[in-house]
């Protein structure tokens, strides 16, 4: 019995042993599948143009290794999506932001990739100057990141926000356009033009739509078959009428120069009309395939602009837009 027990007790401790010794590795096991945490960071200055705030906002987010994340990451102002942006390879965005009167709470929220966890950043107040003057609008978009896969689309909400809405006499209408876009993918409102009516305090919305293509699956066609091939006409042609020219031509040059002009005529033709021509390459090579959406992290503008014909008002945003 004594020998059993000491047995039993040596097994345990081989086996304490080994889930001691297993423990880190289990540990990192655990991290590796989480990703690594992140660290968001936030800072904004503001400075007063032609009676408008506006805020220089810049986001930095690191990972527990020190290294720069991948993405794109929202600004939030009081927990509502106001911009989006694309991280560069330093892990950074700045984003420039039209700030209506009143004070403002700004967050950046990192949306994380497929090795690292999200992360929000604390928050920075700002206060917006107050103007009382001549109406204008902000310009938000939610959400503020947009993640596709080449091929998919998706759509956030751009909201039109009234700033000094009682200065309207008339109504004001306010044509929304996007760029930076990457190839290969475009974008779209419905509706392009929004309209913010007198004493108007709700925002006015569209939708935003952007559609990425995927690479065309479609195989070039083979070439038709021909009783015969027009190239070998175009060369064999010229070729047999030159071999005449200087047959016949050596009695009377300019006849000669008068035949081989013909046929570099006829070469170019010939050229022209076959090989050379988009019509012939699609008929016997069948259409070319798509190329896809490249992967990556974009900042796309969004841009609001409205005139009253004297004057124009122009404010913009950005959304971040991650194609996988």
């Amino acid at each position: 019995m004594r020998g059993l027990n000491r047995r039993g007790l040596r097994l345990e401790w081989v086996a304490a042993l080994g889930i001691a010794m297993a423990m880190p590795a289990l540990a990192v096991a655990a991290e590796s599948a989480q990703g690594l945490a992140t660290h968001t960071r936030l800072t904004a200055e503001t400075r007063d143009q032609a009676g408008r705030t506006l805020a220089s906002v810049a986001v930095t987010v690191l990972d527990d290794d020190g290294q720069p994340a991948t993405g794109a990451v929202a600004i939030t102002d009081h927990g509502k999506p106001l911009a989006g942006a694309a991280l560069n390879a330093e892990g950074q965005a700045k984003v420039e932001l039209t700030l209506a009167g009143g004070d403002h709470l700004l967050r950046a929220a990192y949306t994380g990739d497929e090795t690292r966890q999200l992360s929000t950043s604390a928050a920075t107040s700002v206060h917006g100057m107050i103007d009382a003057g001549s109406p204008d609008f902000q310009i938000s978009v939610a959400p503020a990141t947009l993640s596709l896969t080449a091929g998919q689309s998706g759509s956030v909400v751009a909201s039109v926000t009234p700033v000094n809405g009682v200065s309207l006499t008339a109504p004001m209408f306010v044509t929304l356009s996007c760029s930076g876009f990457p190839d290969q993918s475009s974008c779209s409102f419905t509706p392009q033009t929004v309209e913010i009516l007198p004493n108007a305090v709700a925002a006015s919305t569209s939708t935003l739509v952007m559609t990425t293509q995927a690479a065309s699956s479609i195989a070039s066609a083979q070439p038709a078959p021909r009783d015969s091939n027009p190239i070998a006409w175009s060369l064999v042609l010229p070729g047999i009428l030159g071999l005449g020219g200087l047959a016949w031509g050596g009695r009377n040059r300019r006849w000669l120069l008068r035949l081989s002009l013909v046929a570099m005529v006829a070469l170019v033709t010939m050229l022209g009309t076959t090989g050379c021509n988009p019509r012939y390459y699609y008929f016997n090579h069948g259409p070319p395939t798509n190329p896809a959406t490249p992967t990556g992290s974009y900042t796309l503008h969004v841009t609001a602009q409205s005139s009253n014909g004297v004057t124009a008002i122009t404010h913009s945003t950005t959304l971040g837009l991650t194609v996988k």
